[in-house]
């Protein structure tokens, strides 16, 4: 196969830990030519959709990560996207939607993951909104505005005293804090730092009860778990997310973790969205992420186990399955014009 990688600069790659770093590392190991680029050098020629790549050297891949990364060689060139046969997005967040406008001309032509539709609906924490949750099982009530005046009275006529509050375009665990009915006068301050001049949409969650003891990041592909971790906070932190300071433990899901799951996993399929990372709590779904989901190397190190092999035996799938249509189509073509030609 033939995979390009749309993702940060390999500079910025962290060899002990990096998710797409292990993509890449499968894929190379399994012989397949692998390709990385950024949004940034998404590019039309005559067109037509190509990128400025940077093509990995085939040779002898280490088994080691950290060591493949230090010693890749690669070649620069410009090629198709039609040409490849799985994109991999991977991109840190923000979703930078030009370059998904690059990819709309490809997208039948070659396997995008995730789907670009996809990603347009699901790249902000609102997606979790349109999952059919009526009595609150599986999301925690929600209130998203710019009007600081109704996400205080939100605040004020909810029954628990404390709410979660973060920006709308966050990630990572940025800007995600604990708000008290008690502390109105640091609300009013926040919520104007936060939405500035009327310009970001700010999130107010209902606090889920046990959130102290942390989240649970759950791997998702095509619609199923194949890997979970629970991530504790720092002392005196709300945020369980490992850049933010959290932990990383070992953790087998919940019997309600799992019916999230299978609540969830059909929806996320028909959104194109094969390989995602949920955020839960207490068996509460919080976020979804969709682009560059992390947690690949904390999950195989706590179950010595190899989830990016699963991901690649995936798209191998998925691949061959459309090169057996497309041979099969060409083959009842051919015979349709050897019965005209008598």
């Amino acid at each position: 196969m033939k995979i390009c990688f749309v993702m940060y600069p390999w500079s910025k790659v962290e060899p002990e830990n990096d998710s797409t770093l292990r993509l890449i590392h499968e894929a190379a190991s399994r012989g397949h030519t692998v390709a990385i680029t950024t949004p940034n050098n998404l590019t039309m020629r005559h067109s037509t959709a190509i990128a400025f790549c940077h093509v990995l050297k085939q040779g002898e891949v280490s088994a080691n990560i950290p060591s493949f990364y230090r010693k890749a060689e690669f070649r620069k060139a410009q090629l198709p996207l039609a040409g490849f046969d799985v994109i991999f997005m991977r991109a840190n967040p923000p979703l930078d939607t030009m370059a998904l406008n690059f990819l709309d001309s490809v997208r039948d032509q070659t396997f995008i993951v995730n789907d670009i539709d996809g990603l347009r609906v699901a790249n902000n924490k609102l997606y979790t909104t349109s999952l059919p949750d009526p009595g609150n099982e599986f999301i925690p009530a929600t209130h998203v505005s710019k009007n600081r005046d109704y996400l205080e009275r939100v605040l004020e006529e909810n029954p628990n005293e404390r709410m979660i509050l973060k920006p709308l375009n966050g990630y990572g665990g940025k800007g995600v804090i604990l708000v008290e009915k008690s502390a109105k006068s640091s609300v009013k301050s926040l919520l104007d730092f936060y939405i500035g001049d009327d310009k970001n949409y700010v999130i107010l969650q209902d606090y889920i009860e046990g959130a102290e003891e942390g989240d649970v990041r759950i791997m998702m592909l095509n619609g199923e778990p194949i890997g979970a971790m629970r991530r504790v906070p720092a002392q005196g932190d709300v945020r369980s997310n490992i850049h933010a300071g959290g932990k990383e433990v070992k953790h087998t899901l919940t019997k309600q973790e799992l019916r999230l799951c299978k609540h969830i996993g059909p929806k996320l399929v028909r959104d194109g969205l094969y390989f995602v990372g949920l955020d839960v709590i207490k068996g509460k779904l919080v976020e979804v992420n969709v682009l560059s989901p992390g947690g690949i190397t904390r999950i195989n190190r706590l179950n010595r186990t190899k989830l990016q092999a699963q991901v690649i035996d995936f798209v191998e799938t998925v691949v061959t399955a459309k090169e057996v249509s497309i041979a099969r189509k060409n083959e009842f073509r051919q015979v349709i014009a050897d019965a005209t030609t008598f």
